[in-house]
């Protein structure tokens, strides 16, 4: 139920729909797994030892960025400039535990010297608050309006602000935490209380601090640290879960959610080092200290960098995160069935099974629907525009006595 594809000369891999955070952080896990698989086959057949090498990072350290981004399925009826305004302080402030860490900086005019190491890989690249580039300009509220479902219900929040983790609860959190923020902009649940000043500015000087002290304008004119604003947001967040419920994004993954949003602010207030089994900047931070005191190097130097890149590096032998310390939530069993099957609460479980079952009756896939082709004109397209339709509850048995695409139609009535 996902794509796996060239996208401006990098490998871009799209993981399937889910429904809560946790499944995310099984097909992004699943996502990694297959590409190792690809660079392997790549080794097998190119000659004289040749290897494609995929680093799952966000810069080239030479000012090229690539993005690591989130989608979220939204009402339509959420007025936009509500999202943008009640969102940025998140998107803003949320580097402090899923930022993925980099050493030096490449925002124009700012030398290595006067950012020896920031929070995130991220941040030196945006430049407006809100826009629909995601390559020039980039903005920390994208614009880009492709529901890829019912475009009178639904806004996909195409978000492009995040690092690419390493860390599972990163990403655990990442998703976790944006969901739920979410989730109270669309039931006028959080307001603007943190609404910033300049938050392009303040991304950056976020990021540019890994002491996690210093403050940011916030629009009213008072001024803030970045755990500041998180610990304001959790505390509205424990005020929905009160009054609302978290059926939106899951009860059970978002009760975890929130008390490890909780634990990790708290560890990071009192010593940011004693998250670094969760943190990825953190992490980071101490592979690259610990190797620059040893060896005394000087801050942003060469083989600095040389660290940074090899933390990302997805060949397991030489990927440094895999030494780091990082906890992990999702089994390896889990990760290698999640290869291969799909979600079974999206729509992708439709997807997923008619791919695998129907290969040469199907002659396009999209994510919103699947055109079949069964020897017979027309083709025949089936809609997906509803995301959590087309689940294992709603067709798994109808997939299971369907031995034939044709047979499949028919029960389907297209």
């Amino acid at each position: 139920g996902a794509r796996y594809y060239v996208d401006h000369a990098h490998p871009e891999i799209s993981i399937p729909e889910v429904t809560t955070a946790l499944e995310a952080v099984r097909w992004d896990r699943a996502a990694e797994e297959i590409i190792r698989r690809s660079m392997r086959h790549a080794r097998s057949v190119l000659p004289d030892g040749g290897e494609i090498v995929i680093h799952k990072n966000n810069s080239d350290g030479k000012g090229n960025s690539y993005g690591c981004h989130e989608n979220y399925l939204m009402s339509r009826e959420t007025p936009f400039g509500r999202i943008v305004s009640q969102i940025t302080p998140h998107f803003v402030t949320r580097q402090v535990f899923c930022g993925a860490g980099k050493v030096g900086c490449e925002l124009s005019g700012r030398a290595d010297d006067d950012v020896p190491y920031q929070l995130s890989q991220r941040a030196d690249f945006f430049e407006e608050e809100v826009g629909l580039e995601t390559t020039l300009k980039r903005p920390i509220v994208n614009t880009r309006d492709e529901p890829h479902c019912d475009p009178q219900k639904y806004r996909r929040l195409h978000v492009i602000v995040g690092d690419a983790n390493m860390s599972e609860v990163a990403t655990y959190l990442k998703v976790g935490t944006s969901a739920i923020v979410l989730a109270m902009i669309e039931d006028g649940a959080l307001g603007d209380e943190w609404e910033l000043g300049n938050p392009v500015a303040a991304i950056r000087q976020v990021s540019h601090d890994p002491s996690l002290t210093r403050t940011i304008m916030l629009r009213d004119g008072r001024r803030a640290t970045a755990l500041e604003i998180q610990f304001g947001l959790l505390e509205r967040a424990r005020k929905y879960e009160r009054s609302h419920g978290l059926v939106a994004v899951g009860e059970t993954v978002g009760a975890d959610v929130l008390d490890r949003w909780e634990q990790v602010l708290t560890g990071l207030e009192r010593e940011p080092a004693s998250m670094s089994h969760w943190v990825d900047w953190v992490a980071k931070q101490r592979l690259v200290d610990g190797y620059a005191h040893r060896h005394d190097v000087r801050p942003g130097a060469a083989k600095l960098k040389a660290i940074d890149l090899q933390y990302h590096d997805l060949r397991t032998e030489r990927c440094l995160a895999l030494r780091a310390g990082l906890d992990t939530l999702i089994d390896p069993a889990d990760v290698d069935t999640a290869v291969t099957a799909p979600p079974t609460t999206t729509r992708a479980y439709f997807r997923g099974r008619c791919l695998a079952k129907y290969p040469d009756d199907i002659v396009a896939a999209n994510w919103d629907s699947l055109v079949f082709d069964i020897g017979r004109d027309p083709l025949r397209r089936v809609p997906m525009m509803e995301p959590l339709r087309g689940t294992a509850d709603h067709v798994a048995r109808l997939i299971d006595e369907s031995d034939t695409a044709s047979e499949l139609l028919e029960r389907l009535g297209t």
